[in-house]
């Protein structure tokens, strides 16, 4: 939805106000209650919200995940069993 500004030509009073693109405009000011405001010309500003968007779906995609050695979970024989120089003779 996007986000317009508006002004009043009365007393000053600036605002924004999240409203979708078929809503009337804005005429009663917040402030002094004189229906004065007019819709300023800005940078368009809206809210990406929701699933399907780059930052809930596709930020990792295409990313391959690093290959990784494979651990060696075999521990070694403990002195005592044969497995050292000095346990062999």
């Amino acid at each position: 939805m996007p986000i317009y500004e508006y002004t009043c030509s009365s007393c000053g009073h600036s605002l924004e106000a999240l409203q979708k693109i078929s809503d009337p405009l804005l005429s009663e000011c917040p402030a002094c209650g004189k229906p004065a405001l007019k819709k300023q010309i800005s940078a368009a500003g809206f809210r990406l919200k929701g699933k399907g968007w780059y930052e809930t779906d596709f930020k990792d995609s295409g990313k391959k995940p690093a290959d990784k050695p494979a651990k060696d979970t075999k521990t070694p024989p403990a002195c005592g069993e044969g497995s050292c120089s000095a346990c062999a003779d």
